[in-house]
């Protein structure tokens, strides 16, 4: 594939994302300038059904865009959703995406998906999220050779970090694995803001933070997360 520009700058140094999950934070995203923030991950599942407004607004947004359409299982808001349903919607909105986000779970039933994105070079995250734990280090290797397998551009995985093993796992992993496959690492809970400097500073190369109010644990506002990592 032939990596676009906003994707090669993407791998080449740690990136902010903001999330775009509500209408207040798509209000948020309207005002943003071009240097405040790297990427927008449009969260569609938030806005399912009501896509309407977020799909005539992304092409206005001045940063390139993630579009996230989440499984329930993994954080998803919309756990009404067909898997018709989602395949459509990335369908409908590839024409604005830098990047998708899929989940690795479910890449396999995500293969035309993929295949349409790659086709139209925009990039391909496989993504991981552990709500309860973070895995042990076996498995994050695990996980990231099937996201390899399966076609991704990048790895994100994103754990629940409640004690310093946990973060030092995560460290571990990135450092381990980079080399082999774009990764994006994070942390949510007691150890999510450190985490996200830390793992920044190491070579997660998408570090999300939020707009309007978080949408996950451990998160930092954009403004402010940009300038962390920049200080770094």
């Amino acid at each position: 594939m032939k990596v676009p520009p906003e994707i090669a700058a993407t791998l080449s140094h740690p990136c902010v994302v903001g999330t775009v999950h509500s209408l207040a934070s798509l209000a948020a995203a309207r005002k943003l300038k071009r240097d405040e923030c790297d990427w927008l991950e449009l969260r569609v599942d938030n806005f399912f059904p009501n896509v309407k407004r977020l799909r005539r607004l992304a092409p206005k947004l001045c940063s390139p865009r993630i579009v996230t359409v989440r499984h329930a299982r993994e954080g998803g808001m919309a756990s009404g959703m067909t898997a018709r349903e989602r395949r459509a919607l990335y369908g409908d909105f590839l024409d604005v995406a830098g990047l998708v986000d899929i989940e690795l779970r479910s890449s396999g039933g995500m293969k035309e998906v993929i295949r349409q994105a790659k086709a139209s070079e925009v990039g391909v995250i496989l993504s991981h999220h552990d709500f309860q734990r973070t895995p042990r280090p076996r498995l994050l290797r695990a996980l990231a050779r099937r996201a390899r397998d399966a076609g991704a551009d990048i790895f994100k995985v994103a754990t629940m970090t409640q004690s310093e093993r946990d973060l030092a796992i995560l460290i571990e992993f990135l450092a381990d694995e980079k080399g082999r496959l774009p990764l994006a690492v994070m942390g949510m809970g007691t150890y999510g803001k450190i985490s996200r400097l830390v793992l920044a500073r190491a070579g997660s190369c998408l570090n999300y933070g939020y707009l309007g109010a978080p949408n996950a644990s451990g998160q930092w506002p954009v403004a402010l997360l940009k300038a962390r990592i920049a200080e770094l």
